[in-house]
């Protein structure tokens, strides 16, 4: 056992950690979908909020409905994993990875079977010299293949560091120090809340910032 055994998902011959990420779907019953209520009408009005930023970002209606079903799939997540005992599939790589792999490779099959010669005036800026426009197109082609890995990096760093420090303060068996640093882990708790709603945030915006692009 060490520090990141917490993030191991492999815990027996047949593991099921892995299906954590449905778990919501299990919960909560299909009433719970279908009857009005505060919980759905707060998700309603924060979707309503988060679509209409969207359309600021892009003029396109078409992929709200799925940059919006990533985001909350990408939350719950995020606050299922703070929960005890619940594995945090967010916290990896594989998880992360192939949510911005996959929204990275529908974009650019789209966009350059669809729209060549916008793809292409998006390698070199308006107003670069003629010299600089060789290591223009280079320079872009690098930073749009490192998109998908950036958006995996940001979102899988920021889910383990707090769950490392809570993991931390939760092994010290010292009950003296405990007490004191309880505050600390309650704040931390907070913090946690709001990184996990955030993260997932960022991951939907930057996402739609580059769909806009196409």
């Amino acid at each position: 056992m060490n520090l990141f055994s917490v993030f191991d998902p492999s815990t027996g011959w047949i593991s099921l950690n892995w299906l954590s990420m449905f778990m919501i779907l299990k919960v909560l019953p299909n009433a719970f979908w279908n009857t009005p209520n505060k919980i759905m009408t707060l998700v309603i009005k924060c979707n309503s909020m988060i679509s209409k930023e969207m359309i600021m970002h892009t003029k396109m209606k078409e992929p709200l409905i799925i940059m919006m079903s990533v985001f909350m799939f990408i939350m719950i997540n995020n606050l299922m994993g703070l929960l005890p005992y619940v594995f945090t599939a967010s916290s990896h790589l594989s998880f992360s990875l192939s949510i911005a792999l996959t929204m990275w490779l529908s974009m650019m099959l789209y966009g350059w079977k669809n729209k060549t010669n916008h793809m292409f005036s998006h390698l070199v800026p308006i107003g670069t010299p003629y010299l600089l426009m060789p290591f223009m197109i280079m320079i872009e082609t690098i930073s749009n293949f490192i998109r998908p890995g950036s958006l995996a990096v940001r979102l899988t760093a920021n889910m383990i560091a707090g769950h490392l420090l809570m993991t931390l303060l939760g092994n010290n068996s010292n009950m003296f120090v405990l007490t004191m640093f309880m505050w600390v882990f309650m704040i931390l708790i907070m913090f946690e809340m709001a990184v996990a709603i955030i993260q997932s945030y960022v991951f939907m915006t930057l996402s739609t910032l580059y769909s806009s692009e196409v």
